[in-house]
């Protein structure tokens, strides 16, 4: 009898797994993680190289970006959480929204990407704050006293 005193069967001898089973499950389970280790060095080096050979921000690493999350999930999805194994009505219940939602968001995105860097979409700043920015910068409006310029005397308003 186990320690919780019940009657039921350890899981091992539930799942009746045989040592084949248990070197095919632990095969698969590397095999994952080699795949995963390699998609994840790949966007590694890819994300590394991009700001070097001017491939930042470009469409077509946004799209293999997101392309390759897509498929790091839908392997955890499948692997991890056993969805591989499930009937196809059940695959087709939990995928279809998954991919409508990411469908959207990515849409959504870059939708809105693209409407943000238009011109006439952007907001206008008030010419007062440009002049106040422009006048920083050239060095107006500090409250520094350099030089022979300010020799004023402190005046004493001590009273004793």
């Amino acid at each position: 009898m186990s320690e919780f005193h019940d009657d039921y069967p350890s899981y091992e001898h539930m799942a009746h797994h045989s040592e084949e089973e248990g070197k095919k499950a632990r095969r698969t389970l590397w095999n994952v993680f080699w795949i995963m280790l390699a998609i994840t060095v790949f966007e590694l080096i890819i994300g590394s190289m991009a700001p070097s050979h001017g491939w930042s921000g470009t469409l077509w690493l946004k799209v293999l970006f997101i392309g390759l999350t897509i498929a790091k999930a839908a392997a955890i999805v499948m692997w991890f959480m056993h969805l591989g194994h499930e009937v196809k009505f059940f695959k087709y219940i939990v995928l279809v929204p998954y991919v409508l939602f990411m469908s959207y968001t990515i849409f959504i995105i870059l939708d809105e990407g693209v409407y943000s860097s238009d011109q006439e979409n952007r907001t206008k700043v008030d010419p007062i704050l440009i002049k106040q920015q422009r006048d920083l910068k050239a060095g107006h409006g500090h409250h520094e006293q350099s030089g022979s310029e300010h020799h004023e005397k402190p005046t004493e308003t001590s009273h004793h």
